[in-house]
């Protein structure tokens, strides 16, 4: 599990200092504050550990980065990702089980990092990044855009999904642990999204009924994409999810029983990186570590700066929580003065 991570100088992510990760954590803030672009650090790193050492070709780790690294961000040089106007270096620093992973390098870095720390032992897991769009509807297109055209477009978070979507099921009795929670996922769903014929012509199937993807609503594919996930055994109670802007295309009940779902899965052992501009997902998971006594680990953006906290104390204080105050109370002056 990630425990801790400390970044500087990475895009614009000029400081970020973030301890004690645990199962649960979230990361808040308004457009153009960072959320995807630090979730994406943190995927980037967790899937070098993951490739490094795994198969026949044996590169380096420092190799399998700076690939992940340009295709993840879409960078021509990973210098590019080094904060505008910065005097430093890119520095990060990711913890995983207290086993530290690190990397530095300069505005001019091209291809090749020299400064790369690793005392993580390879991971049989797999991590996997949830995007704010769907991907079953673009499957194809993804895989064609990277695997047969190699251009820029759908960056490396798609191609790892459509892959991972793509992998037929292992052999063998899924998790016990999963169970319930994929029955609550179907139940969310009101039917199944399925791959017909392994060859990614995606259809969902309600009772007796089949519905082409292109008329199924988008929340119901984003949704599936993790119940198919689950149910191909690409992710293991030892995986890591990334998921940005959880709330994207769901309707609040959904949203509330998709984050049930999500605290159930991280008792199995998932560990959760989720990141969110929406007040009701931030107080559903509140009430989420309040019910439980969990702890969820809080990183949001203010002005710039990051200040982390803890659902388990408290909500935070955050803009997006100070707006949503403002307007509630200016609901109740408004039904005060209209009486």
């Amino acid at each position: 599990m990630i425990t801790g991570i400390k970044l500087k100088n990475f895009g614009p992510l000029t400081a970020v200092d973030w301890k004690n990760l645990a199962p649960i954590n979230l990361v808040i803030g308004g457009n153009g504050s960072g959320k995807t672009f630090l979730l994406k650090a943190l995927y980037s790193a967790m899937r070098t550990l993951e490739e490094y050492k795994r198969g026949d070709v044996q590169r380096t780790a420092a190799e399998i980065l700076v690939d992940k690294l340009q295709w993840t961000f879409q960078a021509d040089k990973i210098g590019d990702l080094v904060t505008k106007g910065a005097d430093g270096q890119l520095d990060f620093r990711l913890k995983i089980d207290g086993k530290d992973f690190g990397y530095t390098f300069g505005k001019d870095t091209t291809k090749q990092i020299l400064s790369l720390e690793n005392h993580v032992p390879p991971r049989a897991s797999n991590s996997i990044f949830l995007p704010a769009k769907e991907v079953l509807s673009l499957h194809d297109i993804i895989l064609k855009s990277r695997e047969v055209d190699k251009v820029f477009g759908f960056d490396d978070t798609y191609l790892d999904l459509a892959r991972a979507l793509r992998q037929s099921g292992k052999g063998g009795r899924n998790f016990d642990a999963f169970a319930k929670s994929r029955e609550n996922l179907e139940n969310i769903l009101g039917g199944k999204v399925e791959d017909v014929d392994g060859n990614g012509k995606w259809i969902f199937r309600k009772g007796k009924h089949r519905f082409p993807l292109g008329v199924t609503a988008e929340g119901v594919k984003k949704i599936a994409i993790l119940d198919t996930l689950l149910s191909n055994r690409y992710l293991d109670p030892q995986s890591i999810v990334f998921i940005d802007e959880v709330e994207s295309a769901l309707h609040p009940t959904a949203i509330s029983k998709l984050l049930d779902i999500v605290a159930a899965l991280a008792d199995c052992g998932i560990q959760f990186v989720l990141a969110s501009h929406s007040y009701f997902v931030v107080k559903k998971l509140f009430l989420i570590a309040q019910e439980k006594g969990m702890s969820i680990p809080v990183i949001a953006a203010d002005g710039g700066d990051w200040a982390s906290s803890d659902l388990k104390d408290g909500m935070p204080e955050n803009a997006i929580i100070a707006e949503s105050i403002r307007l509630y109370e200016q609901e109740v002056n408004f039904s005060l003065g209209s009486k």
